[in-house]
């Protein structure tokens, strides 16, 4: 893909997921602070003050942040795997 236009489908996806947390915390049915770490998570790629942010939560909550990192790897290794099958011609 090429990187800018990576660069803008990263920043809509997360910022989509944080207007779906702030949403979500409103609203019974969509758990908000899920929404909001994985935006937040998007978000620390391409902005400064969402990696602070994303460090701060990991050193205050551990346990979160172990899981974290498990959910990553796991969510790296299925798109390494996606990325590999292509369609036939």
């Amino acid at each position: 893909m090429i990187p800018r236009t990576k660069r803008i489908v990263l920043l809509i996806v997360g910022w989509g997921f944080m207007v779906l947390g702030v949403v979500g915390l409103f609203l019974p049915f969509l758990q908000g602070i899920l929404f909001l770490l994985i935006g937040l998570f998007i978000l620390s790629s391409e902005y400064i003050w969402a990696h602070r942010l994303l460090t701060k939560l990991r050193e205050r909550f551990p346990g979160l942040s172990r899981q974290a990192n498990r959910a990553a790897e796991r969510a790296g290794a299925w798109v390494r795997r996606l990325s590999r099958q292509r369609e036939p011609d």
